[in-house]
């Protein structure tokens, strides 16, 4: 093999409940983790240059996007180059459509399908397990992002319980124009003063029951309390899911990313164009469940 083509999919909170700030800084967690159809891909190729050639698939650079040493996949990479000792040069081509900064692990699914490339490529003989130990060093959200699907994720996101897969339906997802740092969310966040948590235990039921009313009336994110005073258009794009039939909407991971769920493509559609002919988005998604 001289090439693999990997997807990497983004992907929501449907619940996420913060415990405690633990002593060593990280906050625990309790979270149920979601696929979703939007992806991005990662083309690697076996080079005759030595190193790590990392770049855009339209040759385009983003400021956002650093194509370097301090990028996920790249470290990825570098990680298991360095352990197996490979030699041979690896050129890493990487399309983006999820969104930047954006609460969906757009950095830690590129960097997830580069282990399991790697693994492919060089036929490394690593397990799920195996990787994932290894992706937990770069990253919290990796170790799901190499698993995917329907997943409930502990501890300070390493934890991680497959769950049966989340019944089907479309999720529109919108991004603001704004990024939202997750240090400065999590480091303004009073854990400690939460009155009102997620119902992660009735949320893992639905999903047991393949109750997706009994799912969307669970949505639930600790984190809003924090994003929303400082960025209201998450509030803003929420109620227009809502106004304009999703059955539920919340804000993803640390956000600023909205997303909605809709038993109904059409009506999916039509929030989208709102939301755009509005002005709140223009990074805007209809995906389904994974």
């Amino acid at each position: 093999m001289e090439a693999i083509s990997l997807q990497a999919y983004a992907k929501i909170n449907l619940g996420l409940d913060v415990l405690r700030k633990r002593e060593d800084g990280y906050h625990e967690v309790r979270m149920i983790m979601q696929s979703i159809s939007l992806a991005d891909t990662l083309v690697l190729r076996k080079s005759s240059e030595e190193g790590i050639h990392l770049r855009n698939h339209d040759g385009i650079e983003n400021p956002d996007v650093p194509m370097d040493s301090t990028n996920l996949v790249y470290r990825a990479i570098q990680m298991l180059k360095e352990e197996f000792q490979i030699t041979e040069g690896i050129e890493a081509v990487l399309t983006k459509r999820i969104p930047v900064a954006a609460g969906m692990a757009g950095g830690s699914t590129d960097a997830a399908a580069a282990l399991k490339g790697m693994n492919q490529l060089f036929s490394l003989g690593l397990s799920t397990q195996e990787l994932c130990e290894r992706g937990v060093k770069l990253g919290a959200d990796i170790p799901y992002c190499i698993q995917g699907g329907t997943a409930l994720s502990e501890g300070i996101g390493e934890i991680l319980t497959p769950l049966p897969k989340m019944p089907d339906c479309y999720i529109l997802i919108a991004k603001p124009p704004i990024n939202v740092s997750t240090a400065f969310v999590y480091g303004n966040l009073k854990a400690n003063e939460l009155t009102k948590h997620p119902d992660i235990d009735g949320m893992i039921q639905a999903i047991h029951q393949q109750d997706l009313a009994g799912i969307a009336d669970r949505l639930g994110n600790a984190l809003e309390t924090v994003t929303i005073p400082a960025y209201p258009v998450i509030a803003d794009i929420k109620k227009i899911m809502v106004d304009c039939g999703a059955m539920q909407s919340l804000m993803s991971g640390s956000g600023p990313t909205v997303f909605g769920i809709f038993s109904d493509e059409k009506k999916a559609q039509a929030t989208a164009e709102q939301i755009r002919e509005k002005g709140l988005s223009e990074q805007v998604y209809v995906t389904k469940s994974l």
